[in-house]
């Protein structure tokens, strides 16, 4: 299949196609008349591609992936290097989970500050101006 094609179904666009291939992520194999041409087993690794960026994984972190394909494993992720990635991403991910825990928690511990600090009784009513709006 030609480079639209493979585009097309693999829902990207040719230039990040050409962008895959200058990085050695997609092999550049042309036809006898230049065009470039691509296999069922090219989709694939797209496919693994745009998985992992959907995840939030790097370019370069999908690397293992692709090459784990290309010397024939069924799936992207039964090689020793996948999985590095994925620990490594694990790792990442919970740090910055941990970050967010931090701010949810000290966001909450302003909200209750200033909760506290509000005067009791009836809900004041505030006005704003068509400046503020």
């Amino acid at each position: 299949m030609r480079i639209g094609e493979l585009a097309e179904r693999a829902g990207t666009t040719t230039r990040a196609l050409r962008y895959y291939e200058a990085r050695g992520l997609l092999p550049a194999r042309r036809a006898v008349n230049g065009y470039r041409t691509y296999d069922e087993d090219d989709l694939r690794l797209l496919h693994q591609i745009r998985t992992l960026q959907d995840f939030g994984f790097g370019l370069e972190e999908t690397r293992p992936f692709v090459e784990c394909l290309r010397a024939g494993h069924p799936e992207g992720d039964s090689c020793p290097a996948s999985l590095a990635v994925y620990r490594a991403k694990l790792t990442e991910l919970d740090a910055l989970i941990e970050q967010l825990a931090t701010v949810r928690a000290q966001v909450a511990v302003s909200l209750l500050r200033a909760e506290a600090q509000l005067p009791r009784g009836p809900e004041p009513h505030c006005e704003f101006s068509e400046v503020d709006q």
